[in-house]
């Protein structure tokens, strides 16, 4: 063991009241059953078994108020988009060139956001990749067990296979940018092999992954006559997808990943095993022998092509314990989880073919509009922005899950299921929480620190999706939202007013705020920007016709909250308890 000082690995994510910190989840398999079989399965936060909870709400005449409530404004807020792109609205002429041909009952499709689109064409062509890949595991398994002498407890005779499609993929996605990324990756795996055990690798470690990240920003992933006019053959074959450096943002949190378990690893004592039953946190934070951190499985982790272009993202521990030690996946489970995902996406079909919400955003046809209309406007976008991102995601973990591998989930809930601002950036892509929980949030000091820890991390997250002041601007709003909740969990605490009527009240409105902020920020980073969001701000605060729009959304989120309150007490009474 060398005599450096050791970067504490993240074996216990509570402090040492045995509160949990702000970004934690401990893990036991939830048992969801009736209503709260909507929220996707996850590894769930393990409590007292018979810890009493309040009686159910949902028939007291509090809750059936309610429910009218959001019988009536829930068709509004649907009906609103409808109407405001019906091909009759005066703004229709303004956004109609940015409208594709559809598939749904005669409607064109608003498929002018660039990101999702990439996906939505190519869907069928990955539906036939996977269906080549699972085929192709298949008759390569059933050859390997033939060949061998007994039936292997492991998964690890896959690796070959994985490496040989990993290239293919690779080629066939980057064409000779493969070369490029191959350096990168043996870069990073010579900084982890050399450093071994000292502090330096981790120090190392970040700066080249951060350094590489602004230069293939700045130098849009190079070009192989930049380096030599002779090598300019090269770019001739660029792949049916040449832009490498987009992707390799989710890549660069594997090269990490790898050497930072490799750290702790020859830094621990060694000597853990675990069994098949082990739960997802186990084998995060349990090292692996230190010589399963060779360059194949590097690579083969790295490049593991389910989870290649998008994620969700899996440690490096994670990936080779479940290898060495498989974990059982029925059909069943992947069957259900096929179902959300076909159901996500006919959602999303079905915005984009009657809420031109997209299209109307991106040429700023909102001329006119009431605050009530220019509210749902920015709303609808968000549910396009939270689709977007969850059916690629779904996509790729169930392509992981078909072929052996669990990744973890990466949208836990609905977007609009989310009251706390803590709980959101816990179930929002899920897998890089527990990325930066893991590799930043607790080597930085965890709850030692959480206003500045938090400030660090989203300015890291900002600059991580984008090289740009917008992102950069949410990732700070982001962060300064987070305070006033910290600051009313420390001066109203459940433990001491948890029994007063009045304090889940007084949380709703808290809630209300929270979602205020949360939606600001989101429409800052991901929607209109900042430029938008003063524009919106103007219409709704500087009118009055805007000031009563302000309190009749706020009385309706009230109720929303109060809801959201009710259906985490239905989980918990179900035995069901997450953080988010």
């Amino acid at each position: 063991m060398p005599e450096d000082i050791v970067v504490d690995m993240p074996t216990d994510m509570r402090n040492q009241e045995g509160h949990f910190s702000t970004f934690d989840l401990d893990y036991t398999p939830p048992k969801p059953g009736g209503i709260i079989s909507l929220t996707v399965d996850i590894p769930a936060l393990s409590r007292i078994p018979n810890e009493t909870r309040p009686p159910s709400r949902w028939k007291t005449p509090e809750f059936i108020f309610y429910y009218v409530v959001a019988l009536f404004v829930i068709p509004l807020m649907v009906w609103i988009p409808i109407h405001l792109s019906s091909p009759s609205h005066p703004n229709y002429p303004y956004y109609r060139h940015r409208l594709s041909p559809g598939w749904m009952f005669g409607r064109e499709v608003d498929n002018s956001d660039t990101q999702y689109r990439s996906f939505r064409n190519n869907i069928l062509s990955l539906s036939f990749l996977v269906l080549i890949f699972i085929t192709l595991k298949y008759i390569y398994t059933r050859s390997a067990l033939r060949s061998a002498l007994s039936i292997p407890s492991d998964k690890l005779y896959l690796i070959p296979f994985f490496l040989v499609f990993s290239v293919l993929y690779l080629t066939g996605l980057h064409g000779t940018s493969v070369f490029k990324i191959v350096i990168i990756l043996t870069a990073n795996y010579w900084i982890a092999k050399t450093s071994k055990g000292s502090r330096m690798g981790p120090l190392l470690t970040w700066v080249f992954n951060v350094l590489i990240l602004f230069a293939n920003e700045t130098h849009g992933g190079y070009r192989y006559a930049s380096f030599h006019p002779s090598l300019e053959v090269l770019d001739a074959f660029q792949g049916i997808y040449p832009r490498w450096h987009i992707s390799f943002n989710i890549t660069m949190l594997r090269l990490v990943s790898f050497n930072m378990d490799y750290y702790w690893a020859y830094n621990s004592r060694g000597g853990e095993s675990l069994s098949s039953a082990s739960t997802e946190k186990q084998r995060a934070n349990t090292p692996l022998p230190l010589e399963d951190y060779t360059y194949r499985n590097y690579i083969t982790y790295v490049l593991y092509p389910p989870l290649y272009i998008a994620g969700p993202i899996l440690t490096f521990n994670n990936f080779m314990w479940q290898l060495r030690r498989p974990i059982d996946i029925p059909i069943r489970v992947q069957c259900r989880y096929l179902v959300r995902f076909l159901v996500s996406l006919l959602a999303m079909e079905s915005i984009l073919h009657y809420m031109y919400v997209v299209a109307i955003k991106d040429m700023k046809a909102w001329q006119g509009y009431t605050p009530l209309e220019l509210s749902m406007i920015g709303f609808w976008n968000l549910i396009v922005v939270w689709l977007k991102l969850l059916l690629p995601w779904r996509f790729f973990r169930l392509w992981s899950l078909a072929s052996g591998i669990d990744p973890p989930e990466n949208m836990v809930r609905c977007m609009v299921n989310n009251y706390s601002t803590l709980g959101f950036w816990r179930s929002w892509h899920r897998s890089y929480n527990l990325w930066i929980v893991r590799y930043i949030y607790i080597p930085l000091g965890g709850t030692e620190n959480v206003a500045l820890t938090t400030a660090l991390i989203f300015t890291f997250v900002a600059l991580w999706h984008d090289l740009s002041f917008r992102l950069l601007a949410w990732g700070w709003l982001v962060s300064f939202f987070i305070l006033p909740e910290l600051l009313a969990r420390y001066l109203l605490p459940h433990t001491k007013y948890g029994q007063f009527s009045w304090y889940r009240h007084v949380c709703a409105i808290g809630g209300v705020l929270n979602m205020s902020m949360m939606v600001s920020a989101n429409l800052v980073g991901f929607v209109i920007g900042t430029d938008g969001i003063m524009y919106m701000a103007s219409q709704m605060a500087g009118t009055w016709q805007g000031f009563c729009f302000l309190l009749a959304a706020s009385c309706i989120m009230f109720v929303g909250v109060q809801l959201m309150f009710e259906y985490r007490e239905e989980e918990m009474r179900r035995g069901v308890y997450r953080r988010c």
